[in-house]
């Protein structure tokens, strides 16, 4: 995923996207646009969270 695709998914709070680290299902938390990284949520515990390169992140 891109940087662009990231942010898009993250700002969107109408639609539930799904979006998988690895294969596992997070939630974008927020998107780092300079640095191309995110923060997301894995799983349902909001303590679990990962700062990624957004190109690791799947869309679907």
């Amino acid at each position: 995923m891109d940087v662009r695709r990231a942010l898009e998914i993250y700002e969107d709070k109408s639609h539930t996207i799904e979006v998988k680290l690895e294969g596992q299902p997070v939630w974008i938390e927020n998107v780092d646009e300079v640095n191309g990284m995110a923060t997301v949520q894995v799983g349902s515990r909001p303590t679990n969270t990962e700062t990624v390169n957004v190109e690791r992140l799947q869309e679907g």
